[in-house]
């Protein structure tokens, strides 16, 4: 029995994808660019807490875990219906 060598060529044809594939990837890579706005930057500045608004944020914390901070019902719903319908 003869046999010949035909159809060697096909015995692994994803090696031979697989290679074509990297030799491009290599030709077209870029390097991730991140460019930050002025905007951005002035909005992330402004959004920090100023001293003041900070310690009456720590002195309500310290009254709603002692239990002594007190709501007012006639203020919240007026600052609501200020908040919505005099803008």
């Amino acid at each position: 029995m003869k046999i010949n060598n035909i159809g060697s060529s096909g015995v692994n044809p994803y090696n031979r994808q697989y290679n074509k594939i990297d030799k491009t990837k290599g030709s077209g890579m870029k390097a991730d660019k991140l460019e930050i706005s002025t905007q951005a930057k002035d909005l992330q500045h402004s959004s920090q807490i100023p001293e003041q608004r900070q310690a009456r944020v720590e002195e309500l914390k310290v009254q709603i875990e002692n239990g002594t901070y007190k709501v007012d019902p006639r203020a919240t719903a007026k600052s609501i219906i200020d908040f919505y319908f005099n803008k």
